[in-house]
């Protein structure tokens, strides 16, 4: 088995001696969480099954051309920025993040566009252009999503939700902010025109939430993006990963690759270490697992440990839905093509519906076509564009056989952008691959190939998410998209900023 590390600076025998935390995961959680831990005293060993880190924002380079594998969109910088400060370093000075405006191209099955950026009056005048009578209402719809994101994300993103009095404490301000209603909801109560409530309300398929029945704690995304924009890394997300795992061996610690964790080992109910595929076993005083929630529960931990994540409990809960996604490169350019495209299909509703209840896999979609070339030439060789279209489509729940539908539905997708934003761009395909959810089961061990973990219905947020401290073992943490508060680049790397409350200084297990 490849277990190949990335270089650190040489171990001292004083940091032998200093309490050890395995992490399982070198994605974005993983890393954060190992920098963190590192810059509090705990010597850290990053495991990786895959060959680089990232997980599902790992790499791919193919022909010339650089695909970001998953997380596209950076709108919450000073997360990163405060990691690279526990680092020593500052993150200017490794990742350039460019802002974006706009934000997101929405085209929608009319052919109408609307485009979403920070700027306030350019936003009243893109609403006023769609739907005059909405402006008003979409004011007030921004003052209630600064009020949500006030209290959900600067107040509650980073504290953990260990006991239901943490959320019975909560109780007033949900319901003074309306977190009954689901984010669609809220949408509706302010605007009346369908175009102006999808364009306030389709966030949470960003990170694997149906609008129509998460809550509306989602609407703070809108103020989130106005108030620190919408980003990119130049070289790709992958430069911020690779600056993470940087900056792990920086701190004399070390990711390694080709190393996959096949079980968490126990002392009665108290973490004590992992056990690689390969038979070797890596002792720890703290273990940290930055895989699927489910999946760590259901194959890491023996099921006489737990108690609160039963197999039983682990099935019954809902997941997000999968993600089909087209990676292709053209030897031609689009400069009418922005960075980040919405392109709807015909139906909203009725196919999330079909995709998150009936779990069938339907013949229209929606599409999010990213055009990193737009805004980074490097990505692509000269006179190139690199892009991946992602389509929302049902976890492997659904029954799909991916081996057969993947090429047909690949197919349908290429006349969609074909009579829509890219006419004739088969004819300048330069490399095409794709991903499904039988991938993501089978190469990011995600359960039920869900591309998000569980779907942040409010039945399983917060305090009914698993819990960054583990409620079935002590000593297992976890952070990554399954846990409080989820999935998406902010909620990742708040994850990993929960463990600087809930895991014991260096010094207390020394």
């Amino acid at each position: 088995m490849l277990t190949a590390s990335l270089s650190r600076e040489p171990v001292t025998a004083l940091q032998r001696r200093r309490p050890h935390a395995v992490v399982i995961g070198a994605g974005f959680g993983g890393l954060a969480a190992a920098v963190r831990l590192g810059a509090r005293g705990y010597r850290v060993t990053v495991l990786e099954r895959l060959d680089a880190p990232g997980g599902r924002a790992y790499v791919h380079r193919r022909d010339g051309f650089t695909f970001d594998a998953g997380p596209t969109i950076v709108t919450a910088p000073f997360l990163f920025e405060e990691l690279w400060a526990l680092a020593g370093r500052r993150l200017a000075d490794d990742v350039e993040l460019r802002p974006l405006s706009p934000f997101y191209r929405i085209r929608f099955h009319d052919g109408t566009c609307f485009d979403t950026s920070g700027d306030a009056a350019a936003m009243r005048a893109e609403v006023a252009r769609l739907a005059p009578g909405d402006v008003a209402g979409y004011e007030r719809f921004m003052r209630a999503s600064e009020a949500i994101y006030r209290v959900g994300f600067e107040r509650l993103g980073h504290v953990p939700f260990d006991s239901w009095r943490d959320m019975a404490r909560i109780a007033p301000d949900m319901l003074r902010l309306e977190s009954y209603r689901t984010i669609y909801g809220l949408a509706a109560k302010h605007v009346r025109d369908e175009r102006v409530r999808f364009a306030l309300s389709f966030h949470p398929l960003f990170i694997g939430g149906n609008p129509f029945n998460v809550t509306s704690i989602y609407g703070l995304i809108s103020f989130l993006e106005r108030r620190w924009g919408v980003h990119f890394a130049m070289g790709g997300t992958g430069s911020l990963v690779h600056g993470l795992a940087r900056l792990v061996a920086r701190q004399g610690n070390e990711v390694r690759y080709g190393a996959e964790v096949a079980e968490i080992l126990l002392r009665g109910r108290t973490a004590t270490g992992v056990r690689l595929a390969c038979g070797e076993t890596v002792a720890a005083d703290i273990v940290v697992s930055n895989a699927d929630a489910a999946w760590t529960y259901r194959h890491l931990v023996p099921s006489a440990a737990r108690r609160r994540w039963t197999d039983r409990r682990i099935e019954r809960a809902r997941y997000s839905m999968g993600v089909f996604v087209w990676y292709f490169g053209t030897r031609r350019r689009y400069p009418e093509v922005p960075h980040h495209t919405i392109v709807l299909g015909p139906r909203y509703r009725e196919l999330l519906h079909d995709i998150f209840e009936r779990k069938v896999l339907a013949p229209d979609f929606s599409l999010y076509l990213h055009r990193p070339t737009a805004t980074d030439s490097s990505l692509a060789p000269p006179g190139c564009d690199a892009f991946y279209v992602l389509s929302p489509v049902p976890h492997l729940e659904s029954g799909t056989d991916w081996r057969a539908a993947a090429e047909p539905y690949r197919r349908a997708i290429a006349r969609r952008l074909d009579e829509t934003l890219l006419p004739g761009f088969e004819r300048d395909l330069a490399t095409s691959f794709v991903t499904t959810p039988q991938d993501f089961r089978d190469r990011l061990l995600a359960w039920r190939g869900a591309a998000f973990g569980m779907e942040p219905v409010l039945s399983q947020s917060a305090w009914f998410r698993p819990h960054n401290r583990s409620e079935d073992v002590e000593r297992l943490y976890l952070v990554g998209a399954g846990t409080h508060p989820g999935a998406g680049l902010p909620g990742v790397l708040s994850s990993a900023r929960i463990l600087d409350t809930v895991v014991p200084d260096a010094a207390a297990l020394a």
